[in-house]
């Protein structure tokens, strides 16, 4: 086979799991067993204030688990789970908590899936974190070559318990951390008692992850739109904490990536980062920036990735400026709001005209490198389920595109002009 005719080694770096929320009891401590009563008590009520909000559509939910009965299974039930994947082409997957994005009927223990905060009570968000991670582990321990499972680590809590719980997980089998988005009213991300947490991360080679879900719902009463126009930002948020502050320069081996947030917004974030750093004019006010020694952009393409879920044609329009080896799609998978149970269309009408290398790098290559996924024992599974370049409707003819842009990551990058950084003379 040519490069035209080798089928797609597809990961997704954005794909959900977890057990209906009653069947979390055996994996939690029996000492939490009377708490975890009273929070599936409040189940329905939490139902009906979601409804109440218009976050939850009852005549869609209705619809959804009617249509999708068989495949939402696939939220825990690995058989039925392996069955969804071959069916959208993903050889390999990456597995965030909450597989039901609708009724919450698969939410981990005390409220620390997606909804995972800073302000929770310490035992009792480490305590669910650690019966999800239990289950997860377990989960994926059938075929680990195909799933990289991401724990749940509450960490505003007691650094010491922080990281144990890294190493516990790691030993475990899980291979990534999905950290609060929202650190509330308890210390920022940019605050030195994480550094032990930073570098926990990094020794144990487990990406760092946030995700879309935590806001502050009460400050939005029922404007929905409030809600859907910003929740985007707060997984968003802790990159810049992290970078200002040097994180990133303190831990080279720390691989920080957002998740379900697209990334229409990084090419502007980013310009503006790299023109405050250089020294454009409307940045010397601003105190040095002591703690990096590059400019941003280096960092993201260092050390940051997104896990651009159902990634747009705008979005793909800007890979040169984002990077195409910083961007990982994701199906979201089995949320209604991703590609499933249509992906293998969803691919064919996003990617038609974008060359195959670079896809091949966006729909899995880079993912296996983040997070450590064995493209080799993936290959003959890839070869049988992956769909093909023709049948994304790509052709050879575009071997010419993509050697024209061979250097696409630099190429893409043309915002530094001695315009902008007159002091630095750096010109296009």
């Amino acid at each position: 086979m040519n490069a035209y005719e080798d089928p797609y080694l597809i990961i997704s770096s954005d794909c959900h799991a977890g057990l209906p929320t009653e069947r979390y009891r055996p994996y939690l401590d029996s000492r939490f067993h009377r708490r975890f009563d009273e929070f599936l008590g409040q189940q329905g009520a939490r139902r009906e204030e979601a409804t109440r909000l218009g976050v939850r559509n009852e005549a869609f939910a209705q619809k959804w688990f009617h249509d999708h009965e068989e495949g939402l299974k696939g939220g825990w039930d690995v058989g039925q789970r392996l069955k969804e994947l071959d069916g959208d082409g993903v050889a390999g997957e990456v597995v965030f908590p909450d597989a039901d994005a609708v009724d919450s009927q698969t939410a981990a223990p005390f409220g620390v899936g997606l909804g995972l905060s800073g302000d929770q009570d310490p035992e009792l968000g480490m305590a669910g974190a650690q019966a999800h991670n239990r289950w997860l582990a377990e989960f994926v321990s059938a075929h680990p070559e195909r799933h990289c499972g991401v724990a749940l680590l509450p960490i505003t809590g007691e650094p010491a318990k922080v990281v144990a719980e890294i190493h516990r997980a790691k030993e475990s089998g899980l291979g990534a951390l999905m950290i609060p988005s929202m650190w509330v009213d308890q210390a920022p991300y940019h605050d030195r008692r994480y550094d032990p947490v930073w570098a926990a991360a990094a020794e144990t080679a487990m990406p760092v992850v946030t995700h879309s879900g935590a806001a502050p719902r009460h400050e939005y009463g029922d404007h929905l739109g409030i809600y859907v126009s910003e929740v985007t930002w707060w997984p968003a948020r802790p990159l810049w904490f992290l970078l200002w502050s040097g994180v990133f320069e303190r831990h080279p081996g720390l691989k920080f990536g957002v998740a379900e947030s697209g990334c229409w917004w990084l090419p502007n974030q980013l310009w503006f980062m790299d023109r405050l750093y250089l020294g454009a004019h409307g940045g010397k006010k601003l105190s040095p920036f002591a703690e990096l020694k590059r400019p941003p952009s280096e960092y993201l393409d260092r050390q940051v990735f997104i896990c651009a879920t159902n990634t747009k044609r705008r979005e793909l329009a800007q890979r040169y400026e984002i990077g195409v080896d910083n961007i990982l799609w994701g199906s979201d998978f089995p949320h209604p709001e991703g590609t499933w149970p249509d992906t293998r269309n969803w691919l064919r009408s996003t990617f038609h005209d974008i060359p195959v290398g670079e896809s091949r790098r966006m729909l899995g290559l880079a993912a296996a490198e983040v997070f450590g996924f064995d493209t080799a024992a993936l290959a003959p599974l890839a070869r049988r389920i992956g769909p093909t370049p023709a049948e994304l409707g790509q052709s050879a003819d575009q071997a010419a595109v993509e050697a024209s842009w061979a250097g696409s990551r630099e190429v893409g990058r043309h915002w530094l002009t001695g315009h902008d950084f007159p002091s630095l003379g750096v010109s296009s």
